[in-house]
């Protein structure tokens, strides 16, 4: 495995945490055994992100379809956001840690709301690892929501639609104001985007893994890094002769 210290360090990495239920299923626990699982890989994969040098990580931690499963699962991922806003907090003052939740919070109950109130106020200064989480999040939906804001900017004469430019896009969406990821990691095989981050996935380079989230671990992060390495970020351009 290459050296560590001679890896370009990706400024952004956004994973999309796949596998857990599948990850229990095959030890003959139940599904919410896998998400508790997943949820303390995430702790140690804040840790080990900012130790090797990343600023930022995003995770896909529960989408708008995600409300379609079986409503005992829900109810167990929601009694499980809700301890892990408490974990995350004592964690974000420990590392300096700042968290922001991107997504449509509104459909979150309303003690959800004021503990990721809470968590976001009392992270916004802090200078260690930027860590977003995706709640109640669909790529369509943000996308829709930051139009909706933007309509409204028209309507009141602020802004002039043929004037409308990307960067005011970009600033209108959940993510406004944090780079694009670099790196996006999938794990447990699956190689899709489902539904995360369309407008600043653009020129994202992807990982799939077999490697479930609750198995995922600082070495498969290196992998990925590693991997990156050997990418050819072009942007559209062609290399120079």
């Amino acid at each position: 495995m290459a050296e560590q210290q001679n890896l370009k360090m990706p400024t952004h990495v956004a994973i999309i945490l796949d596998g857990n239920g599948r990850w229990a299923k095959s030890k003959g626990m139940p599904r919410n055994y896998g998400h508790v699982q997943g949820a303390k890989t995430v702790e140690t994969i804040c840790e080990e992100a900012y130790k090797m040098g990343i600023s930022y990580l995003t995770v896909y931690a529960f989408s708008t379809e995600n409300w379609n499963r079986p409503k005992d699962e829900v109810d167990a991922l929601m009694k499980l956001l809700r301890n892990y806003l408490k974990t995350c907090l004592t964690t974000a003052k420990k590392n300096r840690m700042c968290v922001r939740i991107i997504g449509d919070k509104t459909r979150l109950d309303p003690d959800i709301r004021r503990r990721i109130e809470e968590l976001e106020e009392s992270t916004k200064e802090n200078d260690g690892l930027h860590f977003q989480i995706a709640l109640n999040y669909g790529g369509r939906d943000e996308i829709r929501r930051a139009c909706q804001k933007i309509a409204e900017k028209v309507k009141s004469g602020e802004l002039d639609p043929l004037k409308i430019t990307e960067e005011q896009i970009g600033d209108a969406l959940d993510m406004g104001g944090i780079p694009d990821p670099d790196l996006l990691i999938r794990t447990c095989n699956e190689q899709r985007i489902s539904n995360f981050l369309l407008w600043e996935l653009a020129y994202t380079e992807f990982y799939f893994t077999p490697v479930a989230w609750p198995d995922f671990s600082k070495e498969e992060l290196q992998k990925a890094v590693e991997a990156y390495n050997h990418r050819d970020r072009r942007y559209g351009r062609i290399e120079e002769e």
